[in-house]
């Protein structure tokens, strides 16, 4: 029987080495798009989810239409990561092991561009990058891209997320005008159509599924808990499905690291993934994780890009996303490859509005679940250990020269005994932690007036009890939003997100509250920051020339029930609020607050507010080829 990709046109040597890892069948979008890329005369745009097969879909075509006796460069694949950067290079090194002189090079950040340079120098036809490292060495008038006759672009939403129109636009001008350029893409944001509409010709589309929709073979469902649960909810979790092997996404660097280190305390086999980490940490990490050494993967969004591991099971978001595509992405780990899988997202009640929205946006209903009992979580880890039992490989040759010691120490047990005794090694651990366990399950309202998602706090005034309420002079103008300002705030506070209360987002300052003990820890961290070429300034809330008993500009009536500006808000007059001439009434009165919901979501239903002035970058870093922190683009906002 003829090999199904030798039917589509791939080469005997490129089928052989298909086969011997192990595909025997095309995917959906390698079946339709491997014949029309085969042709060589179009670009192209192909619409799926991570995990569907979209490497070999472009790779393998590649490997037909290149001529491996020239050593030039003759397709370069942009890709946002050094993690997919070297996934897709390791894959096309496998699809080629049979072809003379292929060579495949990786270009990333956080490597040593040494010895990139040299591989480059000795002959290359594919080369695999990252757009900063890409950059950098086409800076260095190291590379010739005269005879390139493809430019792929993976995971193109995700590369302008990250913040790299510019880089692209820099790199793809170096290129040949009449090179054929393939786009693959998670999703369809505005800014991907406008690569399609400046850099092609007439595309052919191809879209496996909805736009913007979740993989099929991904189960949706939420957790309400509330904010103090949060880490206890993870554990059960994790407990009631002992196979688990999942990613769990937190919102920062520093979030990630901390729930790390409390599962790694707690005894789970866990680590972290952050942009802080350098290129051999990263590497060690990740090889722990495809190894399956490792059975939770903390990470963040940027960190997480680009990760192909087979057989997760889990993705669980312990922070939802800022933005709505992300979820897409996030959700995209698990699923993979034909495999079910399960994204789960543990939230507080004010957040179901969020999952309402998701559901709206990827075209699937999520499932409202209930946290499992301590008595269910125990039940389950028994009956594991007893399947485990019974399905264990018995080395008879090797064990035979213990039996005899074995049924000695036993001989004074019965078999029910034995049996006990075995099934409570594994039962007392969980016995002892959930025989007293409390529910975990929220209703929708109970978390009023405690921490929520952001920080949030039902208290107002100067400060919560337990917290203090801070001032710092940057705020919206300086395009920062709730999330912006959280992360701002943990990096250079170096204080996990958990510390942070209440964040009040103004135009040109803002008002945060952290616990009090770490309150001191965010004025070191602080000492010396800069923003923009302008420095941070932090002070206490009633320290602030803008709070308190001072007069007040524009002559209106402050009335003092607490101080701050945490009371009800009654705008009459000319503009009323902080400068006008209105009333405004501060203490422990209602505030009124529209659009922005928890915590810098934006609103994203009926009203279209689109986060019209983006998220534009002037916050996000560099590392290693890719940015972590403003995108450099717009973004839908929730």
């Amino acid at each position: 029987m003829t090999n199904p990709f030798k039917l589509l046109g791939i080469s005997d040597d490129v089928v052989n080495a298909v086969k011997d890892l192990g595909f025997e069948t095309p995917t959906p979008i390698q079946e339709q798009s491997i014949p029309v890329l085969l042709e060589g005369t179009n670009d192209f745009v192909g619409l799926a989810q991570t995990g569907t097969g979209k490497t070999a879909a472009f790779g393998l075509p590649l490997l037909e239409l290149i001529d491996f006796k020239s050593n030039k460069p003759q397709a370069l694949i942009l890709c946002p990561t050094r993690e997919l950067c070297l996934q897709i290079t390791n894959d096309l090194k496998n699809f080629s092991k049979n072809v003379a002189n292929a060579h495949v090079v990786a270009v990333y950040g956080g490597a040593n561009i040494m010895q990139q340079l040299r591989e480059i120098r000795q002959g290359v036809q594919i080369v695999v990058a990252t757009p900063g490292r890409m950059l950098d060495i086409i800076g260095r008038k190291a590379i010739d891209f005269s005879a390139v006759k493809f430019v792929v672009l993976d995971e193109a939403d995700e590369m302008l997320n990250m913040g790299f129109q510019d880089d692209i636009n820099d790199i793809l001008s170096t290129t040949p005008d009449d090179k054929k350029t393939w786009l693959f893409s998670a999703t369809m944001p505005a800014e991907v159509r406008r690569i399609a509409k400046n850099y092609m010709d007439n595309p052919v589309e191809l879209t496996m599924g909805t736009k913007n929709t979740g993989n099929v073979n991904i189960e949706h469902e939420y957790y309400i808990v509330r904010a103090r649960d949060k880490y206890a909810a993870l554990k059960r979790i994790v407990d009631f499905n002992p196979e688990i092997f999942a990613v769990v996404f937190c919102k920062t660097k520093l979030d990630t690291q901390d729930v790390a280190e409390h599962l790694i305390k707690d005894g789970y086999n866990a680590d972290a993934l952050h942009g802080d980490l350098s290129q051999q940490q990263r590497d060690k990490v990740m090889q722990r994780f495809r190894e399956r050494n490792m059975q939770l993967l903390i990470a963040t969004d940027v960190a997480a890009r680009g990760i192909d591991v087979s057989g997760v099971t889990h993705v669980i978001n312990y922070s939802l996303p800022d933005e709505i595509e992300s979820y897409t992405h996030r959700s995209g780990r698990t699923g993979r490859a034909g495999k079910t899988g399960i994204s789960i997202c543990i939230i507080n009640s004010k957040e179901v509005g969020k999952i309402r929205q998701l559901e709206r946006i990827i075209g699937k209903q999520f499932t409202k679940a209930e946290l499992p009992t301590g008595f269910d979580v125990c039940e389950k880890q028994l009956f594991s250990l007893v399947h485990k039992v019974h399905n264990v490989e018995v080395n008879v040759e090797q064990i035979d020269q213990y039996i005899p010691r074995i049924m000695d120490e036993f001989k004074d047990l019965s078999k029910e005994d034995v049996i006990k005794r075995f099934a409570s090694l594994e039962f007392n651990r969980f016995l002892d932690y959930y025989s007293k366990a409390p529910d975990l399950n929220a209703a929708v309202g109970d978390d009023r007036g405690e921490r929520g998602e952001r920080g949030e706090r039902g208290g107002r005034g100067r400060g919560s009890e337990g917290y203090t309420r801070l001032f710092i002079n940057l705020g919206s103008v300086d395009e920062f939003t709730r999330g912006d300002m959280l992360s701002f705030i943990c990096n250079n506070g170096k204080i996990a997100g958990k510390s942070v209360g209440k964040i009040d987002l103004k135009g040109v300052f803002s008002f945060f509250e952290v616990e009090d003990d770490v309150a001191d820890k965010v004025f070191e961290g602080f000492k010396s920051v800069e923003f923009n070429g302008r420095s941070v300034r932090i002070e206490k809330s009633g320290d602030s020339p803008r709070e308190g008993g001072g007069e007040r500009r524009g002559g209106g009536e402050r009335r003092s029930g607490g101080g701050g500006f945490g009371g009800e808000r009654r705008s009459g007059g000319g503009g009323g609020g902080y400068r006008g001439g209105g009333e405004r009434r501060s203490g422990g009165g209602e505030r009124r607050e529209g659009g922005n919901g928890g915590g810098g979501f934006r609103d994203f239903s009926g009203r279209s507010r689109d986060d019209k002035g983006g998220n534009t970058g002037g916050s996000g870093r560099r590392e290693g080829g890719s940015r972590e922190g403003g995108s450099g683009e717009r973004r839908k906002k929730w």
